[in-house]
């Protein structure tokens, strides 16, 4: 554990193992998470789970280019990094605290060429049109609050309409029965698939050689343009 360079807050170092036994492969990511109180930032199941969906696609990361929204730790954007992908790690810019855990995530993992940018859901600011072509957009837990679904889905939608061929791959956790986005979806022309966890080895008591479940109420989607808006 260490202090940051403020000296106001601690950081513990987890590393999350991702593996394919059947072909005898792993990757090892590490994430410095921030313990104070304040504005802790942790990695939560959500986060797994989408690393392991990435690391399940890892070949065709290679030379994508990928957004990650709400990047946090950024564990999956980092990962899909190491996998090969160019990505672009974002998170709302209106809390720097959060942007510089992205930028220490990537340096604890010896990235140094991955752009960081502050945006804010439901904005479009300069540096969210300004951005460059995109193949994949990741959201983990990004359903949170419930007043900032429709926030989160108009940025999407905006960045689909960019960038009709590509696709928005998100995981949730179930917090309530009443919480849901089809209505939105509906609103902003997107189509919603849900991936069963088993189909890509996330249905375990742990994940990533770490506590965290990936069975813990987490669903993952894939979220498109529908056919007819392209």
């Amino acid at each position: 554990m260490e202090q940051d360079g403020a000296g106001t807050a601690s950081i513990a170092h987890r590393v999350f193992t991702f593996e394919d036994r059947e072909k005898q492969e792993s990757l090892s990511v590490t994430i410095p998470e921030v313990l104070d109180p304040q504005y802790g930032m942790y990695v939560w199941p959500c986060a797994v789970v989408l690393a392991q969906y990435l690391w399940t696609k890892r070949e065709e990361l290679k030379d994508k280019t990928v957004l990650e929204l709400g990047a946090g730790v950024s564990l999956p954007g980092v990962l899909a990094v190491k996998c090969g992908a160019r990505v672009i790690l974002s998170d709302n810019a209106q809390t720097p605290q959060c942007l510089q855990n992205c930028r220490r995530s990537c340096e604890a993992n010896g990235l140094c060429d991955v752009e960081v940018l502050g945006l804010t859901w439901g904005e479009v600011s300069p540096d969210l049109v300004l951005l460059p072509k995109m193949d994949i957009i990741l959201g983990s837990d990004v359903f949170y609050e419930p007043q900032d679904f429709e926030d989160v889905l108009v940025t999407v939608a905006f960045l689909l309409r960019r960038n009709p061929s590509a696709q928005f791959w998100t995981t949730y956790q179930e917090r309530s029965a009443d919480w849901s986005i089809e209505a939105l979806l509906h609103r902003w022309n997107l189509n919603c698939v849900d991936v069963p966890l088993e189909t890509f080895d996330a249905d375990k008591p742990e994940l990533a050689r770490s506590k965290l479940p990936g069975n813990h109420s987490v669903l993952m989607m894939i979220i498109t343009l529908k056919t007819d808006d392209v």
